[in-house]
């Protein structure tokens, strides 16, 4: 019988989970856990590219993991893990810097977009964070990386990484794929609708968060940029505002695009834009509620992230093992 193929996704522990994140990646992969053997991390080390309050940092990861199983990701079926928890990411990543050429990096997009936000604190880190992001992926040898479309290039730098190794040292690494869900990859910001919503600008107010409140929730969406037009119609280049509301609707009710535009014929956007709010409302009740009970569970959470460390490191320290014996380092006498 054939072994499931893998996948790897990870989540940042650097700001509350957003619609976008949700319905974009984590409401996909639940799913996922019947066909593919599924390896879910907390990214705690890539967070430290900016600065983080440790506390906070702390709670987090925990507030992090009871919504993800809350999403729907059983930790029998899902491997759920810290990625510091794993040293090999750390000891994988080491290796793969020394691999990766420096143009390559200094071409990465998020780099230049973060430096240009935060230009008191251009640290090595956020520069080579691409060579642990690679070994993050290829310590589980993993054939799929769920990525919003925005992020492929990340994944096409790590086939890049792995496929120079390999043709120095022969099959060590197996070369990922992006996997990319067809509908609801790119919500953007409410209010600046050619922008993807993102958990690090959520003063703007066009950022929805998996765990606000139904009133905060429909007011966000009240105030949403539209434009000067009233008619519910999806036209993503001159209607951008209005389209990504459609899709939001879309998808949390499972309705096709052409059904929205009917359902709203003759109406305008203030009839149409609390009905939208309304149904993230109900998608995220059970979700937030379900979450706010497991963040009390501190017991549960740690046996989770005890046993998901445990699975993941026999993976990781198999191929990290590999890989030191192929570039020379002399194994630990025991």
């Amino acid at each position: 019988m054939q072994s499931k193929k893998v996948i790897l996704s990870g989540i940042q522990p650097s700001g509350a989970l957003t619609l976008g994140s949700y319905l974009g990646a984590i409401r996909n992969w639940a799913a996922l856990a019947d066909e593919y053997n599924c390896y879910y991390a907390i990214v705690d080390m890539h967070a430290i590219t900016a600065r983080q309050d440790p506390a906070t940092l702390r709670k987090m990861q925990y507030e992090h993991l009871a919504q993800l199983i809350a999403c729907g990701l059983d930790s029998k079926e899902n491997t759920l893990f810290i990625q510091s928890h794993v040293p090999a990411h750390a000891q994988l990543a080491w290796v793969l810097n020394c691999y990766t050429m420096f143009g390559e990096l200094s071409r990465m997009t998020q780099f230049k977009d973060k430096s240009a936000k935060n230009d008191e604190n251009i640290n090595a880190g956020l520069f080579t964070y691409p060579a642990l992001q690679a070994a993050d992926i290829l310590l589980y040898q993993a054939d799929l990386v769920p990525v919003g479309a925005d992020q492929k290039q990340h994944v096409e730098l790590t086939r890049d990484i792995a496929f120079r190794f390999n043709g120095i040292y022969g099959d060590v690494f197996k070369l990922p794929e992006p996997y990319i869900p067809k509908v609801g990859a790119r919500i953007m910001d409410l209010q600046t609708p050619t922008k993807k919503m993102s958990k690090s600008e959520v003063a703007d107010g066009g950022c929805v968060l998996l765990m606000d409140s139904p009133d905060d929730i429909v007011r966000a969406f009240k105030r949403a940029v539209t434009d000067s037009e009233t008619n519910v119609r999806f036209d993503p280049v001159s209607k951008p505002g209005v389209s990504n509301l459609i899709q939001i609707y879309s998808v949390c009710t499972g309705k096709t695009i052409a059904d929205v535009e009917k359902e709203f014929e003759g109406k305008g956007y203030g009839d149409f834009k609390p009905v939208v709010g309304d149904a993230v409302v109900e998608l995220f009740r059970p979700i937030r509620e379900e979450a706010q009970k497991l963040i009390s569970e501190r017991a549960y959470l740690d046996n989770v992230l005890r046993s998901g460390a445990e699975k993941a490191s026999l993976t990781a320290i198999t191929t990290l093992r590999k890989v030191y014996r192929k570039i020379g380092f002399l194994e630990r006498p025991q």
